[in-house]
């Protein structure tokens, strides 16, 4: 339980899965509503959103190395805070990555990916809002379990995705483009599951 004027990390894991949420989002947008010549001013609102999870995450770290007592091990913090802010940078990048291949139209399998990123982060924060009492909680190791399958979704679609794409396309810069976009894409549901293995492997360590 956390103390009066005591940090609450666990509060600060689920602030910065709503920063991953909000990116998410943002992207889902972009991709149903895209516009090229609009890409760059939206790369600057998402970087806004990176931007201001970085700040959070490194306040995280700055509130850590001033506490002497934790109520988890110190280095599963660090690496949570990581893994979490990952998350909102592979998201950032794919955004960045249709910039600089100068990206005009959208496959339609981009937008089943988007939708299975943001269905993942929102999955996630629900796994950090039940992380506080993980003891208790009836719902965490599904949510876990949900996250990982949401991923192997995402392999699939990853596979399937590329392969249409080398199916119905012969221009090789388009193939190049997307095959690094749909590369990027799919590690953000990686991302997911990286940070929800973690929350389980907390879970174990103080079970």
């Amino acid at each position: 339980m956390v103390r009066k004027n005591e940090f609450d990390y666990f509060d600060g894991f689920v602030r910065l899965s709503e920063y991953c949420c909000d990116a998410a989002k943002m992207l889902d947008e972009i991709l149903i509503n895209f516009s090229a010549d609009l890409l760059e001013e939206k790369m600057k609102e998402m970087h806004e959103i990176e931007h201001s999870a970085d700040i959070e995450a490194h306040d995280i770290i700055r509130r850590l190395a001033k506490e002497f007592i934790t109520p988890i091990e110190r280095e599963d913090i660090v690496v949570l805070v990581h893994e979490i802010d990952d998350i909102t940078d592979t998201i950032e990048d794919v955004l960045l990555h249709m910039y600089m291949y100068n990206v005009k139209e959208i496959r339609n399998d981009a937008l089943r990916f988007s939708k299975l990123i943001l269905k993942s982060c929102e999955e996630l924060k629900v796994a950090f809002e039940e992380f506080k009492n993980f003891r208790k909680s009836k719902n965490i190791h599904d949510k876990i379990v949900l996250i990982n399958k949401l991923e192997e979704d995402g392999d699939h679609l990853y596979t399937e995705a590329v392969r249409k794409l080398h199916m119905t396309s012969t221009n090789p810069i388009e193939i190049m483009t997307w095959t690094t976009a749909f590369h990027r894409l799919e590690k953000c549901c990686d991302a997911c599951e990286e940070a929800a293995n973690i929350i389980e492997s907390v879970i174990m360590k103080n079970s």
